[in-house]
């Protein structure tokens, strides 16, 4: 088993799927028009991710090298259908937000690639570590996004108004101009400071 600080860290920080990884770009770009959905949204790829890496390190010897990838989807989906139905019962709010993009965890690349390059090599226990770590690193990533653009965009964090009516807002950051602007400059910022920590 490896060490699980270490596995953490890696998805939040050394490895993390969308300013180091860039990947799973599509739901980090269309739903992060505001914090409530961002994290809404990284807490569901984080739950699937989870129980998918588990499932998949549990079966992995099981499994012929021919069907793997298949058969990794089948459990990928079946969680997805699982994170759906659960936010359809308790938040529908939410779930008609994120719309169409819970779905599409199904093929979401951070969860296929996680399930090919450690839960399907790795023990159940590091497999769980790995997906929290990348689904928080994933969530973490996303709530940056969405509480700048949302904060530029109406002045407001997480849906409560934090600058007067009179305070100019740039429209632009809830459209999507505005998610590859906000991307751009928070990969630079979190890049600066790996390389300036590797220096160190």
């Amino acid at each position: 088993m490896q060490n699980p600080v270490k596995i953490l860290k890696n998805g939040l920080l050394n490895e993390n799927p969308t300013f180091v990884q860039v990947i799973g770009m599509c739901p980090t770009l269309a739903v992060t028009t505001g914090a409530v959905n961002a994290v809404g949204m990284g807490l569901s790829v984080t739950a699937v991710l989870t129980c998918s890496n588990l499932f998949i390190s549990l079966i992995r010897k099981f499994v012929p090298d021919e069907i793997r990838i298949p058969s990794f989807i089948v459990v990928i989906a079946t969680f997805v259908t699982i994170v759906q139905l659960v936010l359809k019962a308790f938040i529908p709010t939410l779930d008609s937000a994120l719309g169409l993009f819970i779905p599409l965890i199904v093929v979401n690349c951070l969860i296929l690639a996680r399930a090919e390059a450690f839960a399907s090599k790795n023990d159940p226990i590091s497999s769980v570590f790995d997906g929290i770590g990348m689904g928080l690193g994933f969530t973490v990533a996303l709530t940056c996004i969405g509480i700048v653009r949302e904060f530029l965009g109406t002045g407001a964090v997480f849906g409560i108004t934090v600058l007067p009516e009179a305070f100019p807002k740039t429209i632009t950051m809830i459209l999507p101009p505005g998610a590859f602007f906000t991307l751009a400059f928070l990969m630079i910022a979190v890049n600066k400071i790996r390389s300036s920590r590797a220096k160190a």
